[in-house]
């Protein structure tokens, strides 16, 4: 299992899986954890690095026992979600908040590309993730570590990522919360019989306690899009955190 090391080293063995055929996985970087004093340079530092989306957690110091970021900070990095060829990078916005309308769609209008919200925070959720899709952006549902996704049975047709928390949601730098993935089996059961029915790919995505050690066994479980957030920012060389992920990413598909 490779932790960080020399760039060079993790380079070389990057270029000799290059040509193997691989599953796509997408590193998600949380805002959560950057320097906010100096927020748009660190989404541009980040993406430098290899992002593949920009995470960006909000919290509301209701529905969790903590208070972030709202929609004009989203509004304001969107410029910098971009490669340096001017590829777009995906604004991936995690609403913990409730009530959950309202702010979906100004998260929608600032410019996110994916708005993901916790269904017990809906009343309505049918319609939440409608009212997100008609405003143009990707829709998402989240699963606390106790909570069952056996609400996906009926909303797949409407949903496009399922981000399962294997963390409390709250705050940043907790532990990794192994029983999480064994709920990644079974949402990976879910999410692959609705494609092989539709043809349509729902993408599962990871949050809490994600780190180059731990993230090859949430592949194995299914994973494809992985939130990490002190992981990277805690570290100062952020390219050589997202080498050592994506080689043992690499791994799992060997």
């Amino acid at each position: 299992m490779l932790t960080i090391v020399d760039s060079r080293a993790v380079g070389e063995i990057l270029g000799l899986l290059q040509s193997a055929a691989m599953k796509t996985y997408r590193i998600a970087p949380s805002i959560l954890s950057a320097d906010f004093a100096r927020l748009g340079e660190e989404v541009r530092n980040v993406i430098s690095a290899g992002a593949d989306f920009i995470h960006f957690d909000v919290m509301d110091n209701h529905y969790v026992p903590n208070l972030t970021i709202g929609p004009l900070v989203a509004e304001a990095i969107k410029p910098h979600c971009r490669r340096a060829d001017g590829t777009p990078v995906t604004l991936d916005v995690h609403l913990m908040v409730e009530p959950v309308d309202a702010l979906a769609q100004m998260f929608v209008k600032a410019g996110a590309d994916i708005v993901s919200f916790h269904p017990e925070a809906s009343k309505h959720v049918d319609r939440t993730l409608q009212l997100i899709r008609d405003g143009g952006a990707k829709a998402g549902l989240v699963f606390n570590p106790a909570t069952s996704p056996d609400v996906l049975d009926y909303l797949l047709d409407k949903v496009d990522l399922v981000l399962l928390m294997s963390v409390n949601p709250g705050f940043g730098g907790q532990s990794f919360i192994a029983s999480s993935l064994d709920k990644a089996r079974v949402v990976r059961a879910k999410l692959d019989a609705y494609q092989a029915k539709t043809g349509r790919e729902v993408l599962l995505e990871i949050d809490g306690g994600i780190k180059p050690d731990n993230i090859a066994a949430a592949a194995a479980a299914g994973v494809d899009t992985f939130v990490a957030g002190s992981a990277i920012f805690g570290k100062p060389d952020y390219k050589a955190v997202i080498d050592a992920m994506r080689v043992n990413l690499a791994a799992v598909t060997a």
